[in-house]
């Protein structure tokens, strides 16, 4: 079985093609798990939940998908909400970034075109946070056009079905692989068969040990053909995780815990969160928490305690965190828009990040 290059796509062999849509769409029709944004041709509905799909599992994905689309169910009620608002609905998801440009999004079709998510592939790519794969998914899905959506699983597939053997984690790939899809996809039918490019590679054409005896387009598979498919995609290996340490500070008063807003860029912008700083070498265990609640809050702590670690991993990220109690003193004085005093039972109407959530729940108190 032929193996392809780059350039080679216009080439593709059409019997081969014809048969992978063919098979590919009965499968799809006949085996795709049913999901609350597949009951729905709404390009709105589609864009929230090819949004939230990215990087998070399905079932994760369900109840917030049915929450957002209860608290906005329109476009205009996205567009008008309260960043605050959308934050919170979103909480629990993570990569807040693509919350702010779903909404900011959102904003641009209400007020560029009248509220109708536009059906041309330009137009629609102008608009903030849709890239090229969340535009396919939007375009076949919703308005059943000829469009490729190559998202991971799916450059999984191309790579195995075709022998690919350059890496998927480079650009130059990607595009490649896009050239594929324009080729492939079905002017009849292009929802079922890029659902079902998205769907085998979620379910049967898995990163380690594909489930090759299930795979409707086995016949046309040049990896499996060949005895490799277990040898690809190529992907070279994922950066190194890096670790910081850090002191978080519950400070206390009376029955209030203090939450500030994290700035308006870097990682997890505007979000609530417990105060904290990186922890310095050969700094006093608690010295840096003390040291920026005085010089960025005001805020002066006495009677500080260890109590507890907690850990957080970010995609390249992870947090190591030792947790203090503070006491407030009673010097200071708050006068700062950016900072609430707020019981455990209201931390809910306030959007915080996953990270500090799992201090919050630790908390004995």
């Amino acid at each position: 079985m032929a193996m392809y290059r780059a350039g080679d796509w216009d080439n593709l062999d059409q019997v081969k093609v014809l048969g992978i849509q063919r098979e590919l769409t009965d499968w799809y029709g006949k085996n795709h798990r049913k999901l609350p944004w597949r009951e729905t041709s709404d390009p709105y509905y589609i864009w929230i939940s090819e949004v939230m799909l990215q990087q998070t599992r399905v079932d994760t994905v369900i109840p917030y998908f049915l929450n957002f689309i209860e608290k906005f169910p329109t476009m205009e009620d996205l567009a008008q909400a309260h960043e605050e608002e959308v934050l919170k609905a979103w909480e629990g998801l993570g990569y807040y970034s693509r919350v702010r440009n779903l909404q900011r999004g959102a904003k641009v079709v209400v007020e560029q075109y009248g509220g109708q998510v536009p059906k041309d592939l330009q137009e629609i790519k102008k608009i903030p946070g849709i890239g090229p794969y969340t535009a396919g998914a939007v375009l076949s899905i919703a308005y059943d056009q000829a469009v490729p959506a190559v998202d991971g699983n799916v450059m999984r597939v191309f790579s195995r079905l075709f022998c690919i053997e350059d890496d998927i984690s480079e650009g130059k790939t990607r595009s490649e692989m896009e050239k594929i899809g324009c080729v492939v996809v079905p002017r009849e039918n292009p929802s079922s068969f890029n659902q079902g490019l998205m769907e085998l590679g979620a379910l049967i054409c898995t990163p380690t040990s594909p489930k090759c005896n299930a795979c409707p387009v086995y016949d046309q598979c040049c990896a499996a053909q060949r005895g490799i498919q277990n040898k690809l995609p190529i992907k070279k290996k994922k950066q190194a995780v890096k670790e910081v340490e850090l002191e978080v500070a519950l400070v206390w008063n009376d029955d209030k815990v203090l939450i500030m807003k994290r700035p308006e860029d870097g990682l997890l912008a505007s979000l609530w969160a417990l105060p904290s700083a990186v922890r310095e070498k050969g700094w006093e265990p608690g010295s840096n928490i003390i040291e920026v609640l005085d010089e960025e809050y005001g805020i002066i702590v006495d009677d500080i305690t260890y109590v507890f670690d907690a850990q957080h991993v970010f995609t390249h990220l992870k947090w190591n965190m030792k947790v203090y109690d503070c006491k407030l003193s009673s010097k200071v004085v708050l006068e700062y828009p950016q900072v609430q005093w707020v019981t455990l039972d209201e931390i809910g109407n306030y959007a915080i990040p996953t990270a500090f959530m799992k201090v919050l729940r630790k908390i004995n108190r």
